[in-house]
This record gives structure tokens, sequence and C-alpha cells, in this order.
């Protein structure tokens, strides 16, 4: 038995395909704001700030292992509903909070360990949606392309580790833009198109991230906003990243002349 704590946007359904493929048995705290996953009778809609009912469900289960996947948004502190348990944890998520939505998350984990619950990876079940080291486009990035991903690798580890910035946007060796609450999506939408289509997004895992629940995505609506903006191509982190619509994302980039580099 699995536990899936699904939020928001489409890595949850990837996930929950692969696990229904495989016949595994699960069930689903949905943490969405419009419970998205009410059709599925496996899915339970709890308040995170109920923090002992999401307990009690775990063990009921006779669930040991749990993934979070997709954004989980991070609900307003005076609108939290809170049980007993929920106010036993309280001051240790307001604490986090503070730091960040990735301090929220790893107090979580801590949390759900002290009650003999393990969070495993959200790829466990589905490795192809990550990459191995490699050039996955007809385009090769440039010389001078390596250089702008280096560099700009080098930025992102310098960061805050608790803030929202998985991704930056180089063009000409300079940054042109930092990924904020908004997300990635914004970001390049924010960019200036090039006339020249030079410029590349990077993005990578942030300095602590904890791996098992926050792996930074892209898709096929990335290709798409860079291909808007001019920008060149994208650089991830080999099995680090995950990537949604992989051979259509992939099409469209060949197609459209943008390069997809796994470093």
């Amino acid at each position: 038995m699995i536990g899936l704590f699904f939020g928001e946007k489409n890595l949850p359904i990837e996930i929950l395909k692969k696990i229904e493929k495989k016949k595994i048995n699960y069930f689903i705290i949905d943490l969405t704001k419009n419970n998205r996953f009410k059709k599925n009778n496996k899915s339970f809609f709890i308040n995170i700030g109920k923090f002992g009912e999401i307990l009690k469900l775990i063990k009921s289960q006779k669930c040991k292992k749990v993934i979070f996947a997709g954004n989980i948004i991070k609900p307003k502190i005076s609108k939290l509903k809170l049980d007993m348990k929920g106010l036993y944890y309280f001051p240790r998520i307001l604490k986090a909070a503070k730091l960040g939505d990735a301090a929220i998350l790893k107090v979580l984990i801590k949390i759900l360990l002290e009650n003999n619950i393990k969070v495993i990876k959200l790829n466990s079940f589905n490795p192809e949606l990550t990459l191995k080291k490699g050039i996955y486009t007809k385009i090769k990035p440039s010389k001078s392309e390596i250089k702008e991903i280096i560099k700009g690798i080098k930025i992102l580890k310098k960061i805050n580790s608790y803030n929202h910035t998985q991704a930056i946007i180089l063009r000409s060796n300079k940054v042109i833009a930092v990924e904020k609450k908004k997300g990635t999506s914004a970001m390049i939408r924010s960019v200036h198109k090039s006339k020249n289509n030079d410029g590349v997004l990077i993005k990578f895992p942030k300095t602590k991230q904890d791996l098992r629940v926050d792996l930074p995505t892209i898709g096929l609506d990335t290709f798409k906003d860079c291909n808007k903006a001019g920008i060149k191509g994208i650089a991830v982190k080999s099995n680090q990243n995950i990537i949604l619509n992989k051979s259509e994302a992939i099409k469209y980039a060949n197609r459209n002349k943008l390069f997809l580099l796994s470093t």
C-alpha cells in the first residue's frame, strides 16, 4: 500500500497512471485547492492542518510509505483548520513557513518519519520521467551557450535554498530573469523576445533541496514558452529533473530548433 500526497499540476496524474498500470494498492490524500481527485473513490480530501486525521488515515490503510507529488499550495496560517495533532505540530510548521515551501515539506517529512512513515522519491514508480546525461535534441548547444550554462549553474548554487528559485535565464552571458513565486512559466513570459533566438533556460534543484519530494519539472509548455521568448534551449540536471510529455516536448524542440541538455 502506498499513500499519495497529491498537489496541483500534471505530475500527480502521470504517477497515478503508472501506479494503476502496475496494479499497486494506493490511496490519495488530496491536497489540491479544489478537490481535484474527488471522482476517485480512493481519494480523501483533507485539510493539511488536520494532521491527526491524516496520520489516522495512513495507519488505517496499513501504509508505511508515501509519495509527495505536485505543487502543494501553502495554506494561509489563519485559515488552517487544526485538529489536536495539528495543534501539537503547529509551532514547528509555523517556524518552517517563515523560511518557505521547501522548509515546510522538510518538517512534514520529519513528522511522518517520527510516526514510522517513510517518504520515498516521487519518481520511484516513474524513473522514465528523469533524464540521463546527454543532449536529447538534434540541435546542440554552442560553446558559448555551454559557458552560459556553467555560469548559470554556479549562480543557482548560491541562491537561498529555501526560496522559490529553481530556474534562471541567461542571455549574452547575463542573467536576465530569475524564477519567483509565480513559477517558471511566468518568468519566461516576462522576457522580451530575442530577434536572434539566443539565451538559455537553466532549471536545477536548489542547494539542499529534498529530492524525494521536490524535483524541478519542465514539459511541452516550457518549450513553447521558450520558443515564444526566443530562448534557444533548456539545461536540466541529470536524474534530478522531471520532464513531462517527454516525446512530444522533444519533437516540438526539434521542429523549432531548440536544444535540451541534461548535464
